[in-house]
């Protein structure tokens, strides 16, 4: 549930009516580093409430209106949604591990040493479905920078997380972009997109709930 909480965030997107085509035609020759600025920002410069799913979306549906090639403008977004995340990776890294206190009821000792068991165990993966849902895109960075997660690992899973993000997410907005009902109703489809980018976190948040319970059922016999 904390997982579609994260994601509810931005359901202001749609109720606060904010028109992300009006706002990608409005930005005209600026629109690919208005588009990078957000991106970078949203991977990991602890802001998170930012449209990234959907600005990407919406970008890879407008890019021939726009006049924008996308063999420019995706590789572009990875780039900056990679320079975001090791960012992210560098704060948590250098002043994350201070804030943590033995007695503090969540800031605690202990649940940072969960935290860098759980990117012993699955960290690349972490990084890679973090991509995609709103918020934990922002802080799984500096969760990993933390744990202190490997740095080379932290670069490849990064790397590999920013493609699928930015391929996934744009291309879908070219496949359906041609779509009326989508095109025309961009704002309530990008509330869609965060809530279906919830689905493979929360599944592996269960698996990772089930597995703990047979692990504590095993030590009890």
């Amino acid at each position: 549930m904390t997982f579609l909480a994260a994601a509810l965030a931005q359901l202001p997107v749609a109720l606060l009516g904010l028109n992300l085509e009006q706002f990608l035609l409005d930005t005209g020759p600026w629109v690919l580093v208005v588009s990078a600025i957000i991106v970078f920002i949203e991977s990991g410069v602890l802001f998170p409430v930012l449209p990234g799913d959907s600005l990407v979306f919406a970008l890879g549906m407008l890019h021939e209106q726009m006049g924008l090639s996308l063999w420019v403008a995706f590789p572009v977004l990875v780039i900056v949604a990679m320079a975001g995340a090791e960012v992210g990776y560098q704060i948590g890294a250098r002043y994350g591990r201070n804030i943590f206190k033995d007695d503090a009821k969540i800031l605690s000792t202990k649940n940072l040493h969960t935290t860098e068991k759980f990117f012993r165990e699955r960290g690349g993966l972490a990084l890679v479905l973090g991509r995609f849902v709103p918020i934990v895109r922002t802080f799984v960075s500096l969760a990993a920078g933390i744990s202190s997660y490997d740095r080379k690992r932290f670069h490849l899973w990064n790397a590999v997380g920013a493609i699928a993000w930015i391929s996934v997410i744009g291309v879908a907005g070219v496949l359906l972009g041609g779509i009326p009902f989508v095109h025309n109703n961009i704002e309530y489809i990008a509330v869609i997109i965060v809530l279906v980018s919830v689905v493979p976190v929360f599944i592996e948040y269960l698996r990772g709930r089930s597995k703990a319970k047979r692990e504590s059922a095993e030590k009890a016999e």
